[in-house]
């Protein structure tokens, strides 16, 4: 896939005005927004990957085959920076999410499956929810427990979350593990088939 960082916002006036369609990626810091991100554009470095909670403090818009936006979103939660540049980041991710950016189609929000939905990710979860956002949830880390474990944490995090079961994703970006999901969220989004490494779209068999 055709793919290229095109806007690196800082503030508002930094965000595109092509009418792309747009999709969100959103997380706590060091939950893997860009591994997840760089397997299914199939570009290891694409999205910067850090082990430093906090790398990402801008808005990240990738353009793919010059149709739609994938978009990086700062992380939040703990990051290895002041308070007072977190507080600068709150504002420059709500200016983007308000429900009134025409662009946007959706968010595909990350969680880390060994620690479960925290305050500030439910928080985040009811201030899209009021914004009008539709949102996907993909948990991470997923090639860190086992598989017994894996079922029985999905299973208590869709009685916890009550929202529809095809808004879940057990996801690895290291494994591959989820990621036919999360291609067949964008290309209902955006219209892009997105595809392994051999070609083949995700969701089918070579």
């Amino acid at each position: 896939m055709r793919a290229e960082l095109a806007h690196d916002a800082a503030d508002a006036a930094g965000f595109p005005k092509d009418g792309l369609v747009e999709v969100a990626v959103l997380g706590r810091s060091n939950v893997g927004k860009s591994t997840l991100i760089n397997a299914l554009i199939g570009r290891r470095n694409l999205a910067r990957t850090s082990s430093t909670p906090g790398k990402t403090r801008r808005i990240h818009f990738y353009r793919l085959e010059q149709q739609a936006y994938l978009v990086d979103l700062p992380g939040f939660g703990y990051a290895a920076v002041s308070r007072t540049e977190q507080r600068t980041w709150r504002p420059l991710v709500e200016s983007y999410l308000r429900g009134d950016r025409a662009s946007l189609r959706g968010c595909i929000v990350l969680m880390d499956i060994r620690r479960g939905p925290q305050a500030e990710e439910n928080d985040l979860l009811e201030w899209l929810d009021a914004e009008g956002i539709p949102i996907k949830l993909a948990f991470t880390t997923t090639d860190k427990i086992r598989a017994a474990e894996l079922g029985r944490r999905l299973a208590a995090l869709r009685e916890e979350l009550t929202r529809s079961p095809d808004t879940f994703a057990a996801v690895s970006g290291r494994t591959g593990r989820g990621l036919d999901a999360l291609a067949g969220w964008l290309e209902a989004w955006t219209g892009l088939t997105f595809t392994r490494a051999d070609g083949t779209p995700f969701g089918k068999t070579s």
